[in-house]
Protein backbone atom coordinates (compact mmCIF):
# COMPACT_ATOMS: atom_id res chain seq x y z
CA UNK A 1 0.00 0.00 0.00
CA UNK A 2 1.43 2.97 -0.88
CA UNK A 3 2.07 6.16 1.61
CA UNK A 4 -1.12 8.24 -0.75
CA UNK A 5 -3.74 5.27 0.01
CA UNK A 6 -3.48 4.91 3.84
CA UNK A 7 -6.91 5.95 5.86
CA UNK A 8 -6.27 9.93 6.94
CA UNK A 9 -8.15 11.26 10.10
CA UNK A 10 -7.25 14.19 11.47
CA UNK A 11 -8.38 17.02 13.55
CA UNK A 12 -7.72 20.68 11.65
CA UNK A 13 -9.79 22.67 14.25
CA UNK A 14 -12.48 22.76 17.01
CA UNK A 15 -14.34 25.66 17.44
CA UNK A 16 -17.95 27.02 18.71
CA UNK A 17 -20.25 27.64 15.74
CA UNK A 18 -22.78 28.63 18.08
CA UNK A 19 -24.01 29.53 21.60
CA UNK A 20 -27.41 30.67 22.91
CA UNK A 21 -28.81 31.17 25.89
CA UNK A 22 -31.89 32.02 27.40
CA UNK A 23 -33.67 32.80 31.10
CA UNK A 24 -36.69 33.99 29.68
CA UNK A 25 -38.79 33.84 33.05
CA UNK A 26 -35.89 36.13 35.35
CA UNK A 27 -35.55 36.80 38.33
CA UNK A 28 -38.79 34.60 39.09
CA UNK A 29 -37.73 31.54 38.48
CA UNK A 30 -34.42 31.98 40.87
CA UNK A 31 -37.25 31.95 43.60
CA UNK A 32 -38.84 28.61 42.62
CA UNK A 33 -37.62 25.34 44.60
CA UNK A 34 -39.50 22.75 42.56
CA UNK A 35 -37.22 20.41 40.94
CA UNK A 36 -37.20 20.95 36.97
CA UNK A 37 -37.76 18.39 34.07
CA UNK A 38 -34.21 18.38 32.01
CA UNK A 39 -34.69 18.20 28.38
CA UNK A 40 -31.54 17.17 26.40
CA UNK A 41 -31.54 16.86 22.77
CA UNK A 42 -28.87 15.92 19.95
CA UNK A 43 -28.61 16.00 16.33
CA UNK A 44 -25.38 15.95 14.41
CA UNK A 45 -24.77 17.21 10.94
CA UNK A 46 -22.03 17.17 8.31
CA UNK A 47 -20.81 18.09 5.18
CA UNK A 48 -17.82 18.28 3.03
CA UNK A 49 -15.67 21.63 3.04
CA UNK A 50 -13.30 20.50 0.23
CA UNK A 51 -11.51 17.36 -0.79
CA UNK A 52 -11.08 15.39 2.06
CA UNK A 53 -12.11 17.98 4.38
CA UNK A 54 -15.75 18.03 6.65
CA UNK A 55 -16.99 20.17 8.98
CA UNK A 56 -18.94 18.65 11.76
CA UNK A 57 -21.76 19.84 13.91
CA UNK A 58 -22.79 18.45 16.97
CA UNK A 59 -25.69 20.48 18.17
CA UNK A 60 -26.85 20.37 22.14
CA UNK A 61 -30.09 21.78 23.04
CA UNK A 62 -30.94 21.58 26.79
CA UNK A 63 -34.23 22.87 28.49
CA UNK A 64 -35.08 23.30 31.93
CA UNK A 65 -39.18 23.52 32.69
CA UNK A 66 -40.89 23.56 35.66
CA UNK A 67 -44.04 21.85 36.53
CA UNK A 68 -46.52 24.69 35.53
CA UNK A 69 -44.19 24.38 32.14
CA UNK A 70 -42.47 27.86 32.82
CA UNK A 71 -39.04 27.63 31.39
CA UNK A 72 -36.18 28.31 33.72
CA UNK A 73 -33.65 27.75 30.94
CA UNK A 74 -32.83 26.98 27.42
CA UNK A 75 -29.14 26.74 26.12
CA UNK A 76 -27.70 25.54 22.92
CA UNK A 77 -24.58 24.73 22.03
CA UNK A 78 -23.21 24.41 18.29
CA UNK A 79 -20.01 22.69 18.54
CA UNK A 80 -18.36 21.79 15.17
CA UNK A 81 -14.77 20.51 14.25
CA UNK A 82 -13.30 20.58 10.88
CA UNK A 83 -11.92 17.17 9.84
CA UNK A 84 -9.67 15.97 7.49
CA UNK A 85 -10.78 12.44 6.48
CA UNK A 86 -9.22 11.02 3.53
CA UNK A 87 -9.09 7.41 2.05
CA UNK A 88 -11.38 5.80 3.68
CA UNK A 89 -14.29 3.82 1.78
CA UNK A 90 -17.70 5.55 1.15
CA UNK A 91 -19.57 3.36 2.82
CA UNK A 92 -17.99 4.32 6.13
CA UNK A 93 -17.29 8.06 5.51
CA UNK A 94 -21.27 8.74 7.43
CA UNK A 95 -20.19 6.30 10.06
CA UNK A 96 -16.86 8.50 10.74
CA UNK A 97 -18.74 11.92 10.67
CA UNK A 98 -21.90 10.56 12.41
CA UNK A 99 -20.47 8.75 15.48
CA UNK A 100 -15.85 9.15 15.42
CA UNK A 101 -16.26 13.33 14.90
CA UNK A 102 -19.67 13.40 17.72
CA UNK A 103 -17.10 11.65 20.18
CA UNK A 104 -14.52 14.08 19.79
CA UNK A 105 -17.17 16.62 19.83
CA UNK A 106 -18.93 16.09 22.53
CA UNK A 107 -16.79 16.58 25.69
CA UNK A 108 -16.19 20.27 24.15
CA UNK A 109 -19.98 20.65 23.86
CA UNK A 110 -20.55 19.23 27.74
CA UNK A 111 -18.29 21.65 28.91
CA UNK A 112 -19.85 24.71 26.83
CA UNK A 113 -23.28 23.56 28.32
CA UNK A 114 -22.11 23.44 31.83
CA UNK A 115 -20.80 26.85 31.74
CA UNK A 116 -23.06 28.80 30.53
CA UNK A 117 -25.55 27.13 32.13
CA UNK A 118 -23.84 27.77 35.68
CA UNK A 119 -23.12 31.21 34.18
CA UNK A 120 -27.12 32.24 34.56
CA UNK A 121 -27.00 31.36 38.05
CA UNK A 122 -28.06 27.40 38.10
CA UNK A 123 -26.72 24.40 39.31
CA UNK A 124 -24.39 23.14 36.37
CA UNK A 125 -25.83 20.39 33.62
CA UNK A 126 -23.30 17.70 33.81
CA UNK A 127 -24.28 15.25 30.40
CA UNK A 128 -23.76 11.87 30.64
CA UNK A 129 -21.82 10.21 28.07
CA UNK A 130 -23.51 9.35 24.52
CA UNK A 131 -23.38 6.48 22.56
CA UNK A 132 -23.04 7.99 19.19
CA UNK A 133 -23.15 4.41 17.83
CA UNK A 134 -26.21 3.65 19.54
CA UNK A 135 -28.37 6.52 17.93
CA UNK A 136 -26.42 6.49 14.66
CA UNK A 137 -27.76 2.62 14.26
CA UNK A 138 -31.48 4.13 15.67
CA UNK A 139 -31.37 6.58 13.46
CA UNK A 140 -30.52 4.18 10.24
CA UNK A 141 -33.14 1.74 11.29
CA UNK A 142 -35.83 4.60 11.38
CA UNK A 143 -34.57 5.78 8.36
CA UNK A 144 -35.07 2.34 6.53
CA UNK A 145 -38.41 1.51 8.35
CA UNK A 146 -39.96 5.23 7.56
CA UNK A 147 -38.62 4.27 3.23
CA UNK A 148 -40.26 1.27 3.68
CA UNK A 149 -43.60 3.08 4.58
CA UNK A 150 -43.08 5.58 1.80
CA UNK A 151 -42.41 3.33 -0.76
CA UNK A 152 -44.58 0.38 -0.59
CA UNK A 153 -43.28 -2.72 -2.36
CA UNK A 154 -46.16 -3.00 -5.83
Amino acid sequence: MSENTQPVFSIEKLYVKDLSLEVPNSPQVFLEREAPQVNVQLRTEGAPVDEGVFDVTLTITVSAKLPDDKTLFLVEVAQAGVFQIRNIPESELEPVMMIGCPNILFPYAREAVSDAVTRAGFQPVILAPVNFEALYQAQKQQAGALGAEAHPVQ
